[in-house]
């Protein structure tokens, strides 16, 4: 990598990082729910497009209203995050918002897939169970978060 090179990454390095903790937070745990839920969006793109052109629905405005969509999803675990820290919640509303997200994208993605027609090559029933534990675990974390929420008495002090 040349000179500009470096000194690009290095200044989009400095200011990236700083805007991305400020949005989502920091640590391992929040880096690789986010590099998930790309993966996954991007997954769920490519077979979105690929079903779109199969079954001839394809249409580039849809296409670029899918880019504001995605990108309004993909603020919504930040939107939490600043919620958690308002409130004073450990991460809460983020993990409800990011995990969420993951669920609705990987039951979209596996539709996707299924209406391209990678069914026979992919392993939907491995999917679906992977669609069913991230529901369930969803389920759980918003309960567990709402019980010690409710122990805790957290977040009464920012309603007032």
């Amino acid at each position: 990598m040349d000179q500009t090179g470096k000194v690009v990454s290095a200044i989009a390095g400095g200011v990236l990082l700083p805007v991305f903790e400020f949005l989502y937070g920091g640590g391992t745990a929040v880096i690789s729910t986010m590099v998930a839920l790309a993966f996954f969006i991007l997954l769920d793109w490519m077979s979105g497009s690929s079903a779109a052109r199969k079954d001839k629905t394809y249409a580039s405005k849809y296409g670029i209203d899918g880019v504001f969509r995605t990108f309004f999803m993909v603020l919504l675990p930040a939107g939490g995050h600043l919620l958690d820290k308002t409130i004073g919640l450990p991460g809460i509303l983020f993990g409800i918002f990011a995990l969420g997200l993951l669920y609705h994208t990987l039951k979209s993605m596996t539709a996707n897939a299924i209406r391209a027609g990678w069914a026979e090559w992919l392993p939907i029933s491995i999917l679906e169970k992977v669609i069913e534990w991230v529901g369930s675990e969803m389920d759980s974390k918003v309960n567990r978060a709402l019980k010690r929420q409710a122990e805790t008495g957290a977040g009464n002090d920012a309603k007032s």
